[in-house]
């Protein structure tokens, strides 16, 4: 081994320590970075409709079954919520999002329902990256 060689080792670990003893100083971690685009908006939006919704045994989604289609070759991933007993009938909501950010979309006659002013503030709430249940009344 060359001397050179020996001396690189010191001094990158000094370099080391010194990146390790600023990041340390730091108050506090940054703040994760959120992906705005459609298909990860959408992906959130899923996961939290099927846990807060269906898994969850809401009554008000007894009758409801959550249909996802998040491979979009069309660019526009997107949930439905059908009919439990008839996932092939229309849809009775869609929620779909397109673009980076993402625009979001959401239509259907059970968003006219009682239902619906809840299933849009949560939605709104889960496509801004918050994966909570209930919103604050």
């Amino acid at each position: 081994m060359r001397a050179s060689s020996f001396l690189r080792l010191p001094v990158a670990a000094a370099s080391l320590f010194a990146l390790v003893a600023i990041t340390g100083c730091q108050s506090e971690p940054p703040a994760p970075v959120r992906n705005t685009a459609a298909l990860p908006t959408m992906e959130r939006i899923a996961l939290a409709a099927n846990s807060c919704w269906f898994k969850s045994n809401d009554p008000a989604f007894k009758a409801y079954r959550l249909a996802p289609e998040l491979n979009s070759f069309s660019g526009r991933p997107r949930i439905l919520i059908v009919k439990r007993n008839s996932p092939e009938a229309r849809p009775l909501a869609v929620v779909q999002a397109e673009g980076h950010p993402a625009k979001l979309q959401a239509f259907g006659p059970l968003f006219d329902e009682e239902i619906g002013a809840r299933m849009t503030s949560d939605i709104k709430r889960w496509a801004n990256g918050n994966s909570t249940c209930k919103s604050a009344a």
